[in-house]
């Protein structure tokens, strides 16, 4: 299966839907006739390109927006699926096998799950290899049941989006003590019992695994149903997303109507397969209205040309004026009850790009972090060189990855001053005594009088700068900090609750028994390669190019 469209707006909400940002509300008592701003630069774009609708849509019966030949798209679709099937060589996709017993098709279950997690606003090129090593290291459900946030994040690592992590965790473990490690084997109770599956999800894990007649629809699906039926309605609305959700249960739940020989039907599922070529298996049609979302009816720049739908599709219709019936269908003044509510009014001018309508984009809060990378050096002559790593929670954002002790969503007017104090209050929490006190506190580096008491003192704390990283619903500015302590054969030891261990050998290069710990000392050669996140990394780079600079002024 392709990416998935843009995923969820919160990383940690369950599943996905597909994406698309925020719709502004209608107002009320309007007749929707005045075309917003967005609206006539969609209409301004659309004029310079090839392919225009010759009637406007403002008014138009709703029957415009159905299935009209939900026999005649599927044969289509599947004969067009068949040919592409194995293209892209994705080590998930197999072909469905009617044979296969309960435990075997669980098995199938989780693969499919597993590459459906991975898949979401990612590319299928950059999962296949994560999909292999995931599979390598955890085969089956139980192997990944008895595995810890630790081992996962490290797998998973550079992927992005790591709540999709945790909750394949939380998931496999659920299903290996509470349901005898079998996935449910239907849509419904799938999507009740596991966390993070949602209806897309759990629809298109039973109807390839399980055979069920169950309907997806990602952003993919979405794109392509918006254009078959022309539908130009806010794509995020309750009532869109039911028409969309129907037609993909039309095409999906319709009886097979081909002939076939009694070898070819599923004894479990009383599925048949066709004698002409291609099948007619749910997860088939799924993946073949997927496969087309994506690879053939793209967002920009969609191959018309090639496309088995193209006889069905209102949105080409309309571009092309291929037919007296598409023109009827929207110059004819309908009865008012047969009359669209859904869409919103359309420029006389389109493309089928213009479908679906595009929505206003929901802006990014922004927010300011200081992050302290804080070192400690041995008083040897070839100094030992630490970092601290402090381990996040196993929920949320960035759920049990480690970064450099960070202070979260400060005020975007901090002061110098009170970066610096930060520094102060981590050394605290994680009761590292020192025996300086801060001079300078104006200077870009501070610098700290000697003590008397302690062998552990701060010799500098320098501003690195900032560095920007963008989630799916937070840009966020890092404010870094530099801290140097010095002293001692050993590094300090750190409060009872955390850990003082070093990092240690192995894919996280976290110790085996640090999953309950939330702090280590992480060698200066092992810390690109910890578990730490994209944004962390970026970190990273931005205080070796700091100490870089250092070395050629010196």
């Amino acid at each position: 299966m392709p990416r998935r469209p843009p995923l969820e707006d919160d990383p940690n909400d369950e599943d996905f839907s597909p994406s698309f940002g925020s719709v502004p509300k209608r107002k009320k008592g309007g007749d929707n006739l005045t075309v917003s701003k967005r609206r006539k630069g969609n209409t301004a774009a659309s004029r310079q390109e090839e392919g225009s609708c010759t009637s406007s849509l403002d008014r138009h019966s709703k029957s415009l927006h159905g299935i009209k030949d939900p026999h005649g798209i599927r044969v289509s679709l599947l004969k067009w699926f068949t040919d592409v099937h194995d293209e892209r060589e994705m080590p998930w996709r197999k072909r469905y096998d009617p044979s296969l017993n309960a435990q075997e098709r669980s098995q199938r279950a989780y693969e499919v799950w597993v590459s459906e997690v991975m898949l979401q606003q990612t590319q299928v090129s950059t999962v296949v290899p994560y999909y292999n090593r995931w599979m390598s290291k955890f085969p089956t459900v139980h192997e990944l049941a008895k595995s810890n946030i630790e081992e996962v994040n490290a797998l998973w690592k550079g992927l992005g989006y790591y709540s999709r992590a945790s909750r394949l965790l939380s998931g496999a473990q659920k299903v290996a003590t509470s349901m005898r490690g079998k996935l449910p084997d239907n849509a419904k109770d799938l999507q009740a019992n596991i966390p993070g599956i949602g209806r897309y999800s759990a629809g298109a894990i039973c109807s390839i695994a399980y055979g069920e007649r169950v309907p997806v629809l990602d952003g993919n699906v979405h794109r392509l149903l918006s254009r078959v039926l022309a539908l130009y309605a806010p794509p995020k609305a309750k009532a869109t997303l039911d028409l969309l959700w129907n037609a993909a249960t039309q095409l999906v739940t319709l009886q097979d109507t081909l002939e076939v020989s009694p070898a070819a039907v599923d004894t479990v599922t009383g599925i048949q397969s066709s004698d002409r070529g291609y099948t007619q298996y749910p997860g088939d049609i799924n993946q073949a209205l997927i496969e087309l979302g994506s690879t053939v009816c793209k967002v920009r720049e969609p191959r018309c040309d090639i496309c088995p739908l193209r006889e069905w599709c209102w949105a080409f219709k309309l571009a092309h004026g291929k037919n007296d019936e598409s023109s009827s269908m929207v110059t004819d003044v309908p009865d008012i009850e047969d009359t669209c509510m859904l869409c919103e009014p359309l420029a006389d001018r389109c493309t089928v790009t213009v479908f679906p309508m595009k929505p206003d984009r929901k802006r990014a809060r922004e927010e300011l972090d200081i992050v302290n990378v804080i070192e400690w050096r041995s008083s040897r002559v070839a100094p030992e060189r630490l970092f601290l790593l402090v381990r996040r929670p196993e929920n949320g954002l960035l759920a049990g990855l480690y970064e450099f002790p960070t202070t979260a969503d400060v005020s975007k007017a901090i002061s110098h001053g009170a970066a610096v104090k930060q520094v102060y209050d981590w050394l605290s929490k994680i009761q590292i005594k020192l025996s300086n006190l801060p001079k300078g506190r104006g200077a870009r580096t501070v610098k700290f009088e000697p003590g008397v008491h302690q062998d552990y003192q701060v010799k500098s704390i320098t501003a690195a700068g900032d560095v920007v990283h963008n989630f799916s619903h937070i840009r966020k500015t890092y404010r870094v900090q530099w801290v140097v302590l010095e002293g001692g054969e050993k590094p300090p030891e750190l409060a009872a609750d955390l850990s003082s261990e070093k990092c240690g050998s192995g894919a996280s290069f976290i110790p085996e028994d640090a999953v309950t710990k939330t702090a280590v000392w992480c060698p200066l050669t092992q810390v690109e390669n910890a578990n730490i996140g994209t944004g962390v990394l970026k970190v990273w780079n931005l205080v070796r190019l700091q100490w870089e600079k250092e070395v050629l002024n010196m």
